[in-house]
C-alpha cells in the first residue's frame, strides 16, 4: 500500500453526489510518506485549525443538504 501526507492548503467547495457521496474541492500538498518497519502503514491530512474550522462548516452544510433530500416521516399517520 503506498502512503501519503496530504496537507490541506485551502478548502474551496464541497458538494454530493448521485452516490451519497460527499466531495471537497481543495488545494493540497500531497507528498508519499516512506513507511517505518514495525508501523502500520497509513496516510495523513493535516489542515491548520482554520482549515478544520472550514472543514466543519461544509460538512454541516453538506449533512443539512443531504437530510433536506431525504424523504420525511410520516410520524405514524395513515397514508
Amino acid at each position: 500500500m503506498k502512503t501519503h501526507q496530504v496537507e490541506i492548503q485551502k478548502l474551496k467547495a464541497a458538494s454530493t453526489n448521485q452516490y451519497g457521496q460527499l466531495m471537497f474541492k481543495v488545494d493540497a500538498l500531497v507528498t508519499a510518506k516512506t513507511p517505518v518497519d514495525g508501523i502500520e502503514p497509513s496516510s495523513f491530512i493535516v489542515m491548520t485549525e482554520a482549515n478544520a474550522r472550514v472543514l466543519m462548516a461544509l460538512l454541516k452544510a453538506q449533512f443539512t443538504e443531504i437530510d433536506s433530500k431525504k424523504p420525511k416521516s410520516r410520524h405514524g399517520r395513515p397514508g
